[in-house]
């Protein structure tokens, strides 16, 4: 029997000094999901990109109240990536859609709420919980459960958070292209007043189209999909986002909102309707064959259910 000492033990956190995630471990998702069942991973902080895709497919996640997580690419020409398509996919209703396409953010408490934490503890608890879990000399999951268990908060969800419009997300994010998500929402701005459905139009200006499009592409597909077959899809579409071959967005939305700070991106193709269905198929697509595709070195089997 293993102790939980030599079990995988990560913590994804914000550090304000250096601007960066920092882990204790850094393996591969297949890694993770190969031990799933004795991961304990304790969200506090920003928890986005890599530092979600390694922790999500574990068993336990521990979110705290200084949880934020996002996938913002859709903001600067990209997709969600790191099994991102895999896991928002199978949220409650077209939530992953929202999220995947708005880039908007959930707390701790929203993120129990919905499934992507499985549990949620205030973070004065970490130093507690930690070595309570390092004390323990069994990796059992159940052990593990109940030591978390017994250190689990209330969850407390703002009046305006995300998981109280579950309905309206539905209605608006169900339709099967963007156009048609970003009509529904003009109907309901227009029908309700909602300011929430305003915020949310203005988030979709805000990303590239093409990035729109192959994103929600990804999350649907997703849905039918294991985490390998999601992680070589995404593969793919980074190879394409990267290299440009299709478009230059990717570079174009660093520029304007990380490097130059400008936040005025000229994304090519420019509007919605500039985006062709070839585009998008391109873009998933098989890579040519002398770009390899991703090889994983474990047999396909789904880790988050």
């Amino acid at each position: 029997m293993r102790s939980l000492k030599s079990a995988l033990l990560w913590r994804s956190c914000f550090s304000r000094r250096y601007g960066y995630r920092r882990l204790s471990s850094l393996p591969s998702n297949p890694l993770i999901d190969d031990h799933a069942d004795d991961i304990v991973a304790i969200l506090n902080g920003i928890t986005m990109g890599g530092g979600a895709g390694i922790s999500i497919p574990g068993t336990f996640r521990l979110a705290t109240d200084r949880t934020i997580f996002a996938t913002p690419e859709t903001l600067i020409g990209f997709h969600p990536d790191a099994g991102a398509s895999f896991y928002l996919s199978h949220l409650p209703g077209y939530l992953g859609d929202y999220l995947a396409l708005t880039g908007e953010k959930l707390s701790g408490a929203e993120m129990a709420s919905c499934g992507l934490a499985t549990h949620y503890s205030l973070f004065t608890k970490l130093p507690l919980i930690e070595e309570q879990l390092g004390n323990l000399v069994t990796d059992c999951p159940s052990v593990l459960e109940s030591s978390l268990e017994n250190h689990e908060d209330p969850i407390h969800l703002d009046e305006t958070s995300v998981i109280h419009r579950i309905e309206i997300v539905d209605r608006c994010f169900s339709h099967d292209s963007v156009e048609e998500i970003i009509e529904s929402l003009k109907n309901e701005a227009a029908k309700t007043n909602d300011s929430w459905c305003v915020s949310t139009l203005n988030k979709l200006k805000e990303a590239a189209p093409l990035s729109l499009n192959v994103s929600l592409r990804s999350i649907r597909e997703g849905r039918f999909q294991t985490l390998d077959q999601c992680l070589v899809r995404e593969y793919r579409m980074s190879v394409q986002g990267i290299t440009g071959r299709i478009s230059h967005d990717f570079c174009e939305g660093v520029r304007a909102k990380l490097i130059d700070k400008d936040f005025a991106p000229k994304w090519d193709p420019p509007s919605l309707e500039h985006v062709s269905q070839d585009m998008v198929d391109e873009y998933v697509s098989p890579i040519s064959a002398l770009e390899p595709e991703l090889e994983l070195p474990t047999k396909q089997r789904e880790a988050f259910l």
